[in-house]
């Protein structure tokens, strides 16, 4: 099995999830990243857009002078579409050779991450063969093994930060049940 550690940020109303950002780091450490082009920006609560949309937008335009894009569009110029995503993340975990293995998904709190993982991909029953039809979550092994959780990783609601924090959080919890 290849282990597999990811994070999402979405925007959440009524009857749907739209996803922001995508963050997966693999347990031989490599990484992978991507914002959407096509979440709707109005769609998203001021929360949303303070604490996920917000630094995203400034970590983009960081080192430079002026913003090219107004924060309520600049994902549709500098982020990818769902399709180019889905894509990229079967290169990520080597679909179809499985070469590490088939992949097993962990993730935090990842009900809503699993399903808006598997909208990328359309439903559920459209995951890619090989993948699971769930993804492994790190708060049920703290609850079952009654261990507390670790400090919230510095600068959370970054999904790769988050995504590199389940890794870890993952590699504790192991650590401390074997």
């Amino acid at each position: 099995m290849a282990l597999y550690f990811l994070d999402t940020e979405f925007i959440e109303y009524p009857n749907s999830i739209e996803l922001i950002s995508i963050g997966i780091v693999s347990d031989d450490g490599r990484e992978y990243y991507a914002i959407s082009s096509e979440y709707d920006y109005d769609h998203a609560s001021m929360w949303v857009k303070s604490n996920v949309i917000k630094p995203i937008y400034k970590d983009i335009y960081r080192n430079v002078r002026s913003n090219k894009y107004k924060i309520e569009v600049f994902h549709k110029y500098e982020g990818k579409s769902i399709k180019t995503i889905a894509s990229e993340i079967l290169d990520f975990v080597g679909f179809p050779d499985y070469k590490q293995g088939k992949p097993e998904f962990w993730g935090y709190f990842s009900s809503y991450d699993w399903v808006v993982f598997c909208w990328i991909f359309g439903t559920m029953l459209n995951l890619p063969e090989g993948f699971p039809m769930y993804c492994n979550d790190l708060q049920q092994l703290l609850v079952h093994y009654n261990l507390a959780k670790l400090p919230d990783p510095v600068g959370k609601h970054n999904a790769l930060i988050d995504a590199k924090w389940n890794k870890v959080l993952y590699e504790y919890i192991m650590d401390e049940i074997n």
